[in-house]
C-alpha cells in the first residue's frame, strides 16, 4: 500500500428519506479541522436515490467536494450495496481519512466496509487530532500527521488514543452530538461528483419486504436546549414526577442515567451517556447521578451543570458549575415552586 497516494478528508453523509442526518454536518465540521492541519479538502460522500439535491446542502456546512453515488439499490439502507459503493469510492478516490457516524447504520455499514479495503476502524471515537504517533516517541522516530482517534475504553474507565499508521484510509466512527456542526454558508453550491461503482447483487443482498415506521413517543434529549437529568439516587420511576414538574416549569426535557434504564424507570432514548446519547444543551440538571465517567462523557459539553446529591463527594460535583448537596425530595419541589412564583411575577 503506498500511503502517499491517499489524500484529502472524507465523510460519510448519512441520510434516511431524503433527510441528513445531523451527524453527517457534524462530521464535515470536525473533517475541516483536521484538513486544515493537513492542509488538504473535505469531501462528503451521499449515497441514496434521489439524492443529488442534497448536496448544496453538504456544500453550505463546509464540504469542499461531494461524490454522490444516486443509484435505486441505494433507496433504501441495506448492508451489501451500501457497502459495494463506499468501498468502491474509497477504492476510487483513495481518502486519507474516512469518518462515518457511530448511528445504527454507520455502526453497521463502517466495519463492513474497513474489512473490504482492508484497513482498521476505530469506534465510538470523542476526539479527533492530527499529530504525530507513538505519542510519546522522539519526533525524529515517529511518524507524523496521523490521525489520533480517541475513545473511552474498558467501560469507561481509561481512554484509549489509536492510530493506524500503516495503513489507509484511517477510518473511525464518532458517535452523534460529539462534534460541532459549522455555521452555514448560505448559498454556497457544491463542487459535485457523479461516480457509478460497481453494484453487483450477490448472495448477501437482502430483501426488503416492507418498512414500518412508528412515530416516537419520547423527546429528542439531544436537540433540547434544558435538560432535567435523573440517575439511581431519584429512588424509583414514580419518582421522577419531581423532574417532571421541574422540566414543565422551565421549559426543560427530562433525561436519565444508564441506571434508570436498567431499571427499567424510563426508556433508552433518554439515556443521556457513552452507551446514550451525547447531549449539549444550554443547562443541565444532574440529579440524584453520581457522576461516573461514562455518563460524563455525555453531557460534559453543556453549557451550565448543576448538579444535586446528597454526596458531597460524588463525582458530579467535580463537573458541575453548580452544586447543592441535600435531599433531592425537598430540594427539587421547593425549586420548581420557587421558578413557578417567579415566571409568575
Amino acid at each position: 500500500m503506498a500511503l502517499e497516494d491517499y489524500k484529502g478528508v472524507f465523510t460519510f453523509a448519512e441520510q434516511v428519506d431524503h433527510k441528513l442526518a445531523g451527524v453527517a454536518l457534524e462530521l464535515i465540521g470536525k473533517g475541516k479541522d483536521l484538513a486544515a492541519d493537513l492542509g488538504c479538502e473535505v469531501t462528503a460522500v451521499l449515497l441514496g436515490s434521489g439524492i443529488t439535491d442534497l448536496a448544496d446542502t453538504l456544500a453550505e456546512y463546509g464540504a469542499d467536494h461531494v461524490i454522490v453515488v444516486d443509484d435505486p439499490k441505494l433507496e433504501n439502507y441495506r448492508t451489501e450495496p451500501y457497502a459495494q459503493a463506499l468501498a468502491g469510492v474509497i477504492n476510487e478516490f483513495k481518502p486519507e481519512i474516512m469518518l462515518v457516524g457511530a448511528t445504527a447504520i454507520g455502526r453497521d455499514l463502517g466495519p463492513t466496509v474497513s474489512a473490504r479495503v482492508k484497513t482498521g476502524l476505530t469506534a465510538d471515537c470523542t476526539s479527533l487530532d492530527i499529530g504525530q504517533f507513538p505519542l510519546n516517541a522522539d519526533p525524529a522516530d515517529a511518524k507524523q500527521n496521523q490521525l489520533l482517534m480517541t475513545r473511552p475504553a474498558f467501560g469507561g474507565n481509561t481512554i484509549a488514543t489509536i492510530a493506524c499508521p500503516d495503513h489507509r484510509p484511517q477510518m473511525a466512527t464518532v458517535r452523534p452530538g460529539v462534534m460541532i456542526k459549522k455555521d452555514p454558508e448560505k448559498g454556497k453550491k457544491a463542487d459535485v461528483i457523479d461516480f457509478k461503482p460497481d453494484l453487483s447483487e450477490n448472495n448477501r443482498y437482502v430483501e426488503i419486504i416492507d418498512i414500518i415506521k412508528e412515530t416516537k413517543k419520547t423527546a429528542d434529549i439531544m436537540a433540547a436546549k434544558i435538560l432535567v437529568s435523573g440517575g439511581r439516587g431519584v429512588g424509583s420511576a414514580e419518582n421522577f414526577k419531581i423532574l417532571e414538574d421541574l422540566a414543565e416549569a422551565i421549559g426543560g426535557t427530562v433525561s436519565c442515567s444508564r441506571a434508570v434504564v436498567d431499571n427499567g424507570w424510563k426508556p433508552k432514548d433518554l439515556q443521556v451517556g457513552q452507551t446514550g446519547k451525547t447531549v449539549r444543551p444550554n443547562v443541565y440538571f444532574a440529579i440524584g447521578i453520581s457522576g461516573a465517567i461514562q455518563h460524563v462523557a455525555g453531557m460534559e459539553e453543556s453549557d451550565i451543570i448543576i448538579a444535586i446529591n446528597k454526596d458531597e463527594s460524588a463525582p458530579i460535583f467535580d463537573v458541575a458549575d453548580y452544586g447543592v448537596v441535600g435531599d433531592l425530595n425537598k430540594i427539587v419541589p421547593a425549586l420548581t415552586e420557587a421558578i413557578k412564583a417567579e415566571l409568575a411575577k
